[in-house]
Parts: C-alpha cells; structure tokens; sequence
C-alpha cells in the first residue's frame, strides 16, 4: 500500500490555516513598527470550549518617546478564544516591531491588546507588562477585554 505524503498546507485542515501568510520557510519580514505588523489568526478547533492561551515574552523592547532610550519588559498575553487564534510567529513579529516604536509602557500594552482583540475577537483577554525599573521605579500595566456578550451573560446572574 502506498503512503500518502502530505506537504505544506495540503493537510485535510488546510481551509483553517488559508489565511496564514507569515509562517511560511521563506525569508521573514520583519515590521517597521506596530502599525505595519500583521497580527494573524486561524479557526479555533474547539470554539464550544473555553480555554486560555498564553504567550509569554520576555524580551519585550520599546522605546521611550521622550528620551528615545530602549525600555525592557516581560509581555504576558492570555486569551480565551472564540472562533479564531492567534497565529504565533505572526504574534512574534508584531511584539518585535515595537523595537524601534516610541511608546509609553501604558500605550504599548493597550495597543497590544487592541491589536489581539481586533484579531481575533477572543471570550476575554488580558496583556500584563511588566517593565525593568528605570530611575528606580519598575511599571507594571495590566489592560483586559470581556467580550459583550460575556458581560451580557455575567450581567444577568
């Protein structure tokens, strides 16, 4: 009997991943900034369930709008899913475009949440950044979602 050999995204699941355009072997290219990144998503395989998903970043790097000096922090991202999840090179690239982004800590971690939000429309998420001190005092900003219809839920009990 011969064996099928599958390539690439010629699986049974490839619709799921269809839209999938950074995870590939070929040359990567990395953003300018925030703004030009792709966050990118794929169909969840058990949106009847609730479960969160966690990302971890420990190199998080920004730039300080008024002194241009490189801030540090660990990025922490979880996520309960609806119908789609994040993709996560393309999650990789849109955190590493911040490199070179002036921002305050409080904008970076909302922007990321918008970002993830606008993506992929989860049940709830949190983006918590926790900054190294500089002049002596470490930041740490938490920004979180519940979807509407999770609140309209809650709101009811």
């Amino acid at each position: 009997m011969k064996k099928k050999i599958v390539k690439g995204n010629q699986s049974p699941s490839s619709k799921r991943f269809a839209r999938l355009t950074l995870l590939s072997a070929g040359k990567t290219k990395y953003p300018a900034s925030p703004s030009k990144s792709n966050l990118e998503s794929f169909e969840n395989a058990f949106p009847e369930r609730d479960y969160e998903i966690s990302f971890n970043c420990p190199e998080f790097t920004s730039l300080c709008p008024v002194t241009n000096q490189p801030d540090f922090g660990d990025i922490t991202i979880n996520y309960v899913p609806d119908k789609l999840c994040i993709e996560s090179k393309s999650l990789k690239l849109f955190l590493f475009s911040f490199r070179n982004h002036n921002s305050f800590h409080e904008e970076a971690v909302n922007s990321i949440l918008s970002k993830i939000v606008a993506a992929c429309r989860p049940r709830r998420a949190e983006v918590l950044g926790v900054f190294r001190p500089r002049g002596g005092i470490g930041i740490t900003v938490r920004a979180t979602h519940q979807s509407p219809a999770k609140k309209k839920t809650r709101k009811k009990k």
